[in-house]
């Protein structure tokens, strides 16, 4: 993974955050497993995400409205719970960081 940047208006609940979970170019499999999404907000987000294909290790996460209400830069990931109990976070090196913006809405 590289640095990626999602940018999103202040209020919006589309488009959703999709990534691809991966390890050095390898995607993840998440079969039989959980994943939170986070992002550190004044008023963290801490939600579940969708599996969108386990063997691609692609999610994603479905904004509600009041994740985007905090206009900013943030920093989001996701958290995977796999099938045996073990966790990993994603993205894991800072040079993968996932960097959100809320743009205000002009109206």
């Amino acid at each position: 993974m590289a640095k990626q940047y999602f940018y999103i208006k202040q209020n919006d609940t589309k488009p959703y955050l999709t990534v691809y979970l991966s390890h050095d170019g390898v995607a993840q499999d998440l079969t039989g497993a959980s994943v939170v999404f986070h992002m550190n907000t004044t008023t963290p987000v801490s939600a579940a995400a969708v599996i969108d294909s386990a063997a691609d290790g692609k999610v994603s996460y479905q904004w509600t409205a009041t994740d985007t209400t905090e206009v900013g830069v943030f920093s989001g990931e996701f958290q995977v719970t796999y099938s045996d109990s073990t966790v990993e976070t994603f993205p894991n090196r800072p040079a993968d960081e996932l960097v959100i913006t809320i743009t205000a809405e002009l109206a």
